[in-house]
């Protein structure tokens, strides 16, 4: 029996360790803080548990249009942060009878390489574990950024933003990527005032352009406001709150708030693990791994945000099972083209393939096809219309290459749309598959229709 020792217990190493347990392997493993890593704990769960009840008190307090009124709704702030309490808590304890379950050995402690493949877990009593295959998925953490007043009380990372005491009445956060675009859209549903400073010229630079406008202009309408193009030069404490102070061109301009947030991406977390020991490589404090999330020391696999590759917690699980399958000497399947991306603003945005600005950079002819979810009975129903599917094909056998939503269940969306890729499905084929009416799958096929011209539901373009 082979023995692996996984070094982490987030969505890369606890979904690791059971398929190594599945494939016979007798599996240990190291967690030092809590199981369910990032994501479970301070990170997808926690912050969805706390958007869906942005997404309930905004329905409410905005539900006369559809005659739903209500008069002195309020928030039970400790409620709410109990009620995220309980679900992660359940998914964790969830996690761990998972383990268990699988005949998994956790042990808890910090795991350091002692050699390629030698584990050893400190505490008060160290204990060695010798292994076939040690599979390192100790994830990320904030990023953080030097600036004057950094150190003030109410400049908090994302983590601390989970965990506030009171809804704060005015938030700035810097950096408009995914995380701060998600807590914008959080707190500002529940009534904060809140600017996001970006210093690229848009928000949400991985997203397709298009889509990423779109979003932008509804947090706008929301009210959130945005500065892009903007440098963060340092925070300092003022009569009237925290004063971020922010450079725009040759302009100067202060955003007063009660907090702020910094959200500038994560890192590799790799401080303590021995790689270099280990002789592990490393480039810029991300693991450098083969096809198969191999290190350069045979036996030795980083899976997740620890190799930098694709931060997402689906990413990392599909990379641990295949990092383990490869590991036991069985073919594993890892499909990059096909990993969706999600942000959970309300709508939702989702995306999976190429963008537009990708498939034009590597020279790819393709069109596109939009439908817009005005067109759509159920998204009019959900969210009045507000979103629109977009689909990229190759031009010469009509591939599906990319395909970017947003509108309501753009998330679940996705996976028909990652199917798609996986199967290397044409638009004809979307086209061809039957969707549910009325649901907002529907719009899929139409944007397939759109590539055409041909949709159905929404007006031809005039010729000119």
């Amino acid at each position: 029996m082979k023995k692996i020792v996984v070094i982490g217990g987030g969505p890369g190493g606890y979904v690791a360790a059971i398929r190594a347990a599945q494939l016979g392997a007798e599996v240990h493993l190291v967690e030092n803080q809590h199981i369910g890593g990032t994501c479970l704990n301070v990170g997808c769960i926690p912050t969805k548990a706390l958007l869906h009840a942005a997404e309930l008190y905004h329905a409410i307090t905005h539900g006369a249009s559809q005659g739903i009124k209500a008069d002195n709704v309020t928030v039970d702030w400790p409620a709410v942060m109990a009620r995220k309490r309980a679900v992660v808590t359940k998914l964790v304890r969830g996690v761990e009878g998972l383990l268990k379950a699988n005949g998994v050995t956790v042990h808890r402690g910090a795991g350091a390489l002692k050699g390629p493949r030698t584990v050893e877990i400190g505490g008060d009593s160290p204990v060695t574990l010798e292994a076939d295959a040690v599979i390192i998925a100790t994830g990320s953490e904030p990023v953080r950024i030097n600036f004057p007043g950094a150190d003030l009380p109410g400049v908090i990372d994302s983590t601390a933003a989970l965990s506030l005491q009171a809804i704060p009445a005015s938030l700035a956060i810097i950096g408009g990527g995914v995380i701060g675009v998600e807590f914008a859209a959080l707190y500002r549903s529940f009534g904060a005032e809140v600017t996001v400073i970006e210093m690229l010229p848009e928000i949400l630079p991985p997203v397709d352009g298009e889509i990423a406008a779109l979003i932008r202009g509804h947090l706008a309408k929301q009210g959130v406001k945005f500065l892009t193009g903007a440098r963060l030069s340092e925070v300092k404490q003022t009569d009237a709150g925290l004063a971020a102070v922010v450079v725009a061109g040759d302009k100067t301009q202060e955003i007063v708030a009660e907090q702020v947030l910094v959200a500038v991406g994560r890192r590799p977390r790799t401080e303590g693990l021995g790689l270099e020991a280990a002789g592990v490589a490393a480039e810029r404090g991300r693991i450098k791994v083969d096809a198969n999330f191999m290190t350069n020391q045979s036996g030795v696999y980083a899976v997740g945000d620890v190799n930098g590759l694709i931060m997402l917690a689906h990413a990392a699980s599909a990379q641990g099972i295949a990092a383990v399958e490869h590991a036991l000497g069985h073919r594993s399947a890892y499909h990059v083209n096909t990993i969706p991306s999600c942000i959970y603003t309300n709508p939702e945005v989702a995306g999976v393939g190429l963008t537009e600005e990708a498939a034009k950079a590597q020279g790819i002819a393709y069109n596109t096809g939009t439908f817009q979810l005005a067109g759509n009975g159920k998204a009019l129903i959900e969210s009045g219309g507000t979103g629109q599917i977009k689909i990229i094909s190759g031009a010469k056998h009509g591939e599906i290459l990319g395909v970017h939503i947003f509108g309501p269940r753009a998330t679940d969306l996705i996976a028909e749309a990652a199917l798609a890729l996986r199967l290397e499905a044409t638009v004809d084929e979307l086209v061809t598959t039957i969707h549910a009416h009325p649901t907002v799958s529907e719009a899929m096929g139409e944007a397939a229709l759109a590539v055409a011209g041909a949709a159905i539901h929404w007006p031809p373009a005039r010729k000119s």
